[in-house]
C-alpha cells in the first residue's frame, strides 16, 4: 500500500530527533452529498501545479520533516479513494495544523469537482 510506502521512505530519510508523529487522511466518495442528498459517484480533476507549490509551502513550516500526496482523478465511484495526504514531522503541535490547512487548501483551492454523478 502507498501510505506503508510513504512512512518507510519518510521514517528513512528523517533525523529521529525531528520525527515524532505522522499522520494520514485518506478521503473517500461517500454515498450522499454534503446536503444528503444521494450520490453514485463524482468526476474530479485537480491542478497539480498549485498542488506543488502548497505541498512546497506547508513542507517549509517549523517541525514538518515530509508531506506526501495523492490525488485520484476521473470518474469516481462511492467508495473510491479521493486522494491520501500523509504530514510528518516533529511534534503534535507542528504537525496538526499543518495537516489541517494542507487538507482544507487542497479541497477548496486543488480539487475541482467536475461534477456528481
Amino acid at each position: 500500500m502507498i501510505v506503508d510506502e510513504w512512512i518507510q521512505e519518510i521514517k528513512a530519510k528523517s533525523p529521529p530527533d525531528n520525527l515524532g508523529m505522522i499522520l494520514v487522511h485518506n478521503g473517500i466518495v461517500r454515498a450522499t452529498s454534503k446536503e444528503g442528498k444521494p450520490v453514485k459517484g463524482m468526476v474530479l480533476d485537480h491542478d497539480e501545479a498549485l498542488l506543488q507549490s502548497i505541498i512546497g509551502e506547508y513542507g517549509s513550516k517549523d517541525g514538518i520533516v515530509g508531506i506526501k500526496v495523492w490525488i485520484n482523478g476521473g470518474e469516481l465511484k462511492v467508495g473510491d479513494d479521493i486522494m491520501i495526504v500523509l504530514v510528518a514531522g516533529r511534534f503534535r503541535t507542528d504537525v496538526l495544523p499543518v495537516f489541517e490547512g494542507l487538507i482544507r487548501e487542497i479541497k477548496t483551492r486543488v480539487v475541482r469537482e467536475v461534477e456528481s454523478l
